[in-house]
């Protein structure tokens, strides 16, 4: 687990034995002090450094604790910051409502009780992280969501360009065929049988084609027979496109039905981790593996490629792709995790997703043989599959390699 990112506490006192009693006091904290001698210095600091919580001291020579608060509260930038007053002198309650009519969240008097102090400044804290990964959140999900629609003009482009230089040329050439052969008013019999043959081949291609653009969009067996059998086969399709070597590893072997939108994005994250594969890692194997252990869905995904750089395998959203970073958005929706490794060679790509006690359905799949997918001859070796299953569900012609 990432250790949490220390916020910085802006102390403000003109008598250097206090700045250093504050210091004491708040080092269990383990956040980031920063020290100021004045009102005019706490003032210059703020300008360079994001700063949580202002603890300053009232009583200070050209510029006090009150006057400071004002000053802050004037610009916007600092007008939801957290300002802790604590005085010696100024502790009437006129005091304490001046205070807090300058803009202090909190008001301390003298002899200060270190743990009080360090309560109140670890919650102000504590509410800064938490606001500043909110804006982070937020702003990852904004660069998300622009990258998922580019990618989904991209997809369409993609399945435009499939109809219309497939599905779109092979029936302009059959109505071409059959226009031809209607035209003309001495054809034999032979020369209608044969254009007419010629013309019914087009169009079962291009129905063909059709059925794997459809398949490949949302495939039928995950409704029909469940995740496995869709996984299944694409892989099968996946090893025909790319010539990748895959394996498939599932237990337990009768491996229950999950809940529709669970299984949908279990086969969305593996069908992306794949499609990763091809385009980026230049493997010639890769391996599966599904499984449900401790109420978790937990899938693992690894090639022998050339690996991931260290911003990628720490997630950071400046270093991931639409990919993984629509895989990452569907684990955070199911409240899951995800993992990314670099395995010296390829990279590992592991997910769990918790399932509840009620998703479980009566449906079961049973395993009806147990092989590793191969790609086509010549193109990569031959993998054994470890007490693997793999349901098998016919192959299907499907197209060029998704993007």
């Amino acid at each position: 687990m990432r250790a949490k990112e220390k916020v910085n506490v802006l102390m403000v006192d003109d008598q250097p034995a206090k700045l250093l009693t504050y210091e004491a006091i708040l080092a269990p904290l383990n956040e980031h002090l920063i020290r100021a001698n004045s009102g005019s210095e706490a003032l210059e600091l703020l300008l360079k450094h994001d700063v949580a919580v202002v603890l300053t001291d009232v009583s200070m020579p050209e510029m006090d604790g009150f006057e400071l608060a004002d000053t802050i509260r004037q610009h916007p930038r600092f007008q939801q910051m957290a300002i802790i007053f604590i005085s010696a002198v100024c502790i009437s309650e006129f005091d304490r409502l001046k205070g807090y009519q300058t803009g202090a969240v909190d008001y301390i008097s003298v002899p200060i009780i270190p743990e009080i102090l360090r309560a109140k400044v670890s919650v102000f804290a504590e509410l800064h992280r938490r606001a500043q990964q909110l804006d982070a959140l937020n702003h990852e999900l904004r660069s998300l969501s622009n990258r998922l629609i580019a990618a989904q003009d991209d997809e369409r482009r993609r399945i435009a360009r499939a109809m219309h230089d497939g599905l779109g040329q092979e029936l302009s050439a059959a109505k071409m065929v059959l226009d031809g052969v209607l035209s003309q008013d001495g054809a034999t019999e032979a020369q209608k049988k044969l254009a007419t043959t010629d013309a019914s081949g087009m169009i079962e291609r291009a129905i063909a084609q059709v059925r794997s653009i459809s398949h490949l969009l949302h495939p039928p067996l995950l409704d029909e027979v469940g995740l496995t059998s869709a996984i299944s086969w694409f892989l099968e399709g996946f090893t025909k496109r790319s010539g990748i070597a895959t394996s498939l590893e599932i237990e337990p072997t009768e491996f229950p039905r999950l809940p529709r939108e669970l299984e949908t994005a279990a086969f969305r994250i593996i069908q992306e981790g794949l499609n990763n594969i091809y385009r980026h890692s230049g493997a010639r194997n890769c391996w599966l593996r599904l499984r449900s252990q401790d109420g978790q869905l937990i899938v693992s995904v690894r090639d022998n490629g050339k690996g991931i750089n260290a911003g990628v395998v720490d997630c950071r959203p400046e270093c991931l792709g639409v990919g993984l970073a629509g895989m990452r958005q569907r684990v955070k929706e199911f409240g899951g995790e995800l993992q990314l490794e670099n395995l010296e060679p390829g990279t590992g790509i592991r997910v769990r997703i918790p399932i509840g006690s009620n998703s479980w359905q009566d449906t079961t799949l049973t395993a009806v043989s147990c092989r590793a997918l191969q790609p086509p001859a010549g193109s990569a070796p031959s993998t054994k599959t470890l007490n693997s299953v793999t349901i098998s569900a016919g192959s299907a012609d499907v197209g060029g390699a998704q993007t």
